[in-house]
């Protein structure tokens, strides 16, 4: 798997035959660092690190020479100065951000219309129907870095395969401003001295449940008997683990649909500044987000933490996971770490949590969370005794206690819906 400081970094030759790799990920390198950069292209060859200004910041993002350092997002800026005492810091705009993944996306639309955003600075591309038009995948991946760099003067990378597992591994080794194409006929050799890290959905859980079975490759997981992995890491994580070493992935690339959110807020009577109470209402609105996903028989897959301040700045942030979830567990880890990266907080007035991308549970047969399994069965049985005894029956300890009449106003919103403040 590739490090995030660029130093494996493997390109193709011009002479690579891409006819079979007609899916692409692309991927801006150092997103929110770049961005920032473009303001100050003297910094371009140091170590830059975008943080708030605060004692208890986070990192948000770190361009490729601070993270030869070690330097990398989520790490809280006091580690990175630690690591790194030279890197000079920026703050964050979040809106020029936002900005600039518009001009990108566009750039990719006009390639071809089946492109499947992940976030705000990845995308997948069905490049198949326009290879008449623009040319072969290596041709049409070297034209959006060409177009990207020269309309945005940010950079990014570009993995082409024939599977869309195997196309983000590439654009992750072909980083920083590469182009790497994996023609199908050489997609086991490229995988399988991969480490089982790489697959996609393997956590620290499950990666030790294999590499304690002595399974330390993607090919060790090729090789090994389903019914091994499966006795491993569950039986749909198993199976699922197994096609994706031996380079089987059948999802398509799907366009963006008709946007469909669930999603909870409260605007707080009292300005709020209090850490710990915001972390307890994240949780509370990701437990009631999950109970509405699993009432209506929906997952999600990317989570949004929306913040209003006492000045009415009002900010949204999301994440998007490898997996579609309905678990309140799963969704308030996301969140909380949105809310952590942001640094230290003013006054908040207004805090919400909200999944998107949604799809039907019962079109999920396979998850790769395997280590999601035990909270999955935890919230299914809340699930029933809540029908039983009502919500309150059961609750997280974080949450016994709470007040709810300290909150002015408590909404929901159901898919389909769209949310004025957004």
């Amino acid at each position: 798997m590739s490090r995030q400081d660029g130093s494996d970094r493997q390109v193709s030759a011009d002479s690579v035959d891409s006819s079979s790799a007609t899916i692409l990920h692309v991927d801006l390198d150092a997103f929110f660092a770049s961005v920032e950069l473009l303001d100050r292209p003297e910094l371009a060859d140091k170590p830059v690190v975008v943080a708030g200004r605060s004692a208890r910041s986070v990192v948000t993002a770190a361009n490729y020479p601070a993270r030869k350092f070690g330097v990398r997002s989520a790490i809280p800026l006091s580690q990175a100065l630690r690591l790194c005492p030279q890197a000079v810091v920026l703050e964050p705009h979040h809106e020029k951000y936002g900005e600039y993944s518009r001009r990108v996306m566009a750039i990719f639309d006009d390639v071809t219309p089946l492109v499947e955003r992940l976030g705000i600075d990845e995308a997948f591309l069905d490049v198949a129907g326009a290879r008449n038009l623009l040319g072969n995948p290596a041709e049409i991946g070297q034209l959006i870095r060409r177009r990207v760099q020269e309309e945005t003067r940010l950079t990014c990378s570009v993995g082409a395969a024939s599977v869309k597992f195997v196309a983000k591994l590439a654009s992750g080794r072909a980083k920083p401003d590469g182009l790497l194409v994996i023609p199908h006929d050489e997609t086991l050799a490229f995988l399988h001295p991969l480490p089982v890290g790489a697959l996609w959905g393997v956590g620290a859980t499950t990666e030790q449940a294999l590499t304690s079975r002595g399974l330390h490759t993607v090919g060790d997981v090729a090789g090994s008997p389903v019914a091994s992995l499966q006795r491993a890491v569950g039986d749909a994580a198993g199976r699922k683990l197994h096609q994706l070493a031996n380079g089987i992935d059948p999802r398509a690339v799907t366009p963006d649909r008709k946007e469909k959110s669930v999603g909870h807020e409260v605007t707080f009577e009292v300005d709020i500044t209090d850490a710990e109470l915001l972390r307890r209402e994240l949780l509370r609105q990701a437990d009631a987000v999950a109970v509405r996903l699993r009432h209506g028989g929906w997952v999600g897959r990317t989570v949004v933490l929306k913040l209003r301040y006492s000045d009415f700045t009002t900010i949204t942030r999301s994440r998007t996971l490898a997996e579609p979830t309905d678990l309140g567990r799963r969704i308030y880890d996301e969140v909380r770490a949105i809310y952590e990266a942001l640094g230290a907080h003013a006054h908040v007035r207004l805090i919400g949590v909200r999944v998107e991308q949604l799809s039907r549970g019962d079109d999920q047969r396979l998850s790769l969370w395997d280590e999601d399994g035990g909270w999955r069965d935890a919230e299914r049985t809340i699930d029933g005794v809540a029908e039983r005894f009502g919500r309150a029956a059961l609750r997280p300890a974080s949450l016994l206690g709470e007040r709810p009449h300290s909150r002015r106003d408590d909404r929901g919103t159901a898919a389909g819906e769209r949310d004025a403040d957004r």
